[in-house]
């Protein structure tokens, strides 16, 4: 026997929130990186890339493109070794839905019609990403 009031049907409950976003789970054709930003390292390049095209980028205004390009600027200082700029990138990406736990936080979600082609060609593109990635992590080390 359970002890208080029986829980109510989820069509009466209120854990549903009101602004609430519901995002689609494919990416996004995106913004191409401004030539006049300045951009040197692949790290900054990707950053971008992979912001510009996420799902959450299809619902942005002008002011939200205006803050990724200034975020990408902070994330180019980073990759040439300014690391204190690590926690501003981080409280920025946040506002973004960056992790599960930002997306829990911001009531953002994705619609679960992804495609098991789509996640294969994800997969051999993260594994390209991964490569370079590891490249520059080697440069920036090595100097």
């Amino acid at each position: 026997m359970t002890r208080g009031p029986r829980p109510k049907d989820n069509a009466v409950r209120r854990n549903k929130h009101e602004h609430a976003q519901q995002l689609s789970s494919t990416a996004t054709e995106g913004r191409a990186l401004p030539a006049g930003l300045g951009i040197k390292t692949a790290g900054a390049r990707r950053f971008w890339k992979t912001w510009a095209t996420s799902p959450q980028a299809g619902k942005w205004a002008e002011t939200d493109w205006a803050e990724l390009e200034i975020t990408t600027k902070l994330v180019d200082a980073l990759f040439q070794g300014d690391l204190k700029l690590a926690g501003e990138i981080r409280q920025r990406v946040a506002k973004w839905g960056a992790t599960t736990e930002d997306r829990a936080r911001l009531r953002m979600s994705f619609d679960e019609d992804q495609d098991q082609d789509e996640t294969a060609g994800d997969e051999a593109a993260a594994v390209a990403s991964t490569t370079d990635m590891d490249e520059e992590l080697y440069r920036l080390l090595s100097e």
